[in-house]
């Protein structure tokens, strides 16, 4: 049998190669793995984490408003994003020095280097080279900028937490959860905000009922919507400011541009393809229901692999590989019924089937929608309404979709995630007592079938 240094490298320590060097190191394996940045990776840094700090943060202001019609009286208000932004940061670091933790009291041995596969077996990390039976690549996605004139003006979604002042204006370019979540967070704050997408609508995939919602709550925050629009080009001014030039012939004058136009598997310069292992057309890391890519030594799995870019789908790929590798199993990772959030003002909570995915997969499809003014807005006065929707199979009565657009949206839906997975139908919903008064309640006293004019 040939001799290896360890068992396990994982390349990159985010959340999937911490999860995996984790638990492979908890079964017994002896482990290595390599950062060359952060520990916890693009949620923990550049991510999920910091940006629903920011969400909090830039829902205060409204808070502050909403509470008169309470009786409250709030004084004069401002806001400090030095304040938020180095709080923000120092939690950051908080969390880098456990997950280092994490991995140390595990047994996993961490070296702060890039590492670079350069066999079937071997790695390179920095100047030493280590030989593993299994590597596993883990090196996650990166921002990508459109071949424009002018866009090395512009900032990523990776710059943006760290902006040393708050720009008084904002363009946002993109039209995926990316952009719509931080032009309401800007917007929040108080920054004058402008979204250009080059669809007709944005958040492409989502319910378009939903998208609908959103576009129309965020035009009411006072963000711009620009639709079916390209950005031609940026021109820095002599002021210092930015001149975003679009296609319909509109300049619009700006402090920051935020192009959030995707982002790409981080996979150039590892070495992959010079070994063998297969890449397709986006540079992602083709791998079979197991996570083995070409190479059957090397692994890939989190959003290197591109399938679906959430950190819990990139945790459970992980103990997926973990068990099938080190625990005897021989497991697959269900991608059914997915659960997301979208930390809009307000927020998007979602699971399961839109209704223009079910209306394609089934014969008879049964829509019931909810849209209302939220209890607290009645004393408010603010103009937000919530929005429900469950889209449901006519012939089984399972409910295949749940959709919401309001606050806590994301608490919301992982309760009906959790019934969606264990096949609820229409009537046990029915059947199930509402909390009252809550606007949890109304998932389970929706009774009218909405149908269509067309239909």
């Amino acid at each position: 049998m040939p001799s290896y240094d360890v068992d396990l490298i994982v390349i990159g320590g985010g959340s999937a190669g911490v999860r995996l060097a984790r638990t492979a190191a908890a079964a017994g394996a002896r482990v290595v793995l390599c950062e060359e940045q952060w520990l916890g990776g693009t949620c923990v840094n550049v991510g999920c984490v910091p940006k629903k700090l920011l969400s909090y943060g830039a829902h205060f202001h409204e808070d502050f408003e909403d509470a008169r019609g309470f009786g409250w009286s709030v004084g004069e208000v401002s806001f400090d994003w030095g304040t938020l932004r180095d709080n923000k940061d120092k939690e950051i670091q908080r969390l880098n020095g456990i997950y280092a933790r994490l991995l140390d009291r595990a047994g996993v041995e961490v070296h702060e280097a890039r590492g670079v596969v350069v066999g079937p077996h071997a790695v390179r990390i920095g100047d030493k080279e280590l030989t593993a039976d299994r590597i596993a690549v883990c090196t996650g996605g990166w921002p990508t900028l459109p071949d424009i004139p002018g866009v090395e003006h512009a900032i990523t979604s990776n710059e943006i937490f760290g902006l040393a002042e708050l720009p008084e204006r904002l363009m946002v370019v993109g039209g995926g959860y990316i952009a719509v979540e931080f032009a309401s967070i800007f917007r929040g704050f108080g920054v004058h905000v402008d979204l250009a997408y080059r669809g007709h609508l944005f958040l492409r995939g989502f319910d378009l009922d939903v998208r609908k919602e959103l576009a129309n709550e965020m035009r009411k925050k006072g963000v711009h919507l620009h639709w079916e629009c390209h950005v031609r080009r940026i021109e820095k001014l002599e002021s210092g400011r930015l001149e975003v030039c679009l296609d319909d012939g509109d300049k619009v004058v700006v402090d920051q541009v935020l192009m959030a136009t995707g982002r790409a598997p981080n996979t150039a310069g590892l070495g992959l393809e010079e070994v063998g292992v297969e890449l397709d057309e986006r540079g992602a890391v083709v791998v079979d229901d197991r996570f083995v890519t070409s190479v059957p030594s090397i692994l890939a799995l989190g959003d290197v692999i591109d399938r679906v870019q959430l950190t819990p789908v990139a945790l459970g790929e992980a103990m997926v590989v973990s068990h099938n590798l080190f625990s005897g199993r021989d497991e697959c990772m269900d991608y059914r019924d997915i659960p997301t959030a979208v930390f809009t003002h307000p927020n998007i909570g979602t699971v399961g089937l839109t209704e223009e995915e079910a209306r394609e997969a089934y014969t008879t499809v049964k829509v019931f929608k909810s849209r209302f003014r939220p209890m607290k807005h009645t004393l408010s006065g603010r103009d937000e309404h919530t929005f429900m929707k469950l889209v449901v199979c006519g012939d089984t009565d399972r409910v295949l979709g749940c959709h919401m657009i309001g606050p806590d949206a994301g608490e919301l839906i992982q309760g009906l995630a959790v019934a969606m997975k264990c096949g609820a139908t229409k009537a046990q919903f029915d059947a199930t007592v509402g909390i009252h008064p809550t606007a949890a309640e109304e998932f389970v006293t929706m009774r009218t079938e909405w149908v269509p004019d067309a239909l």
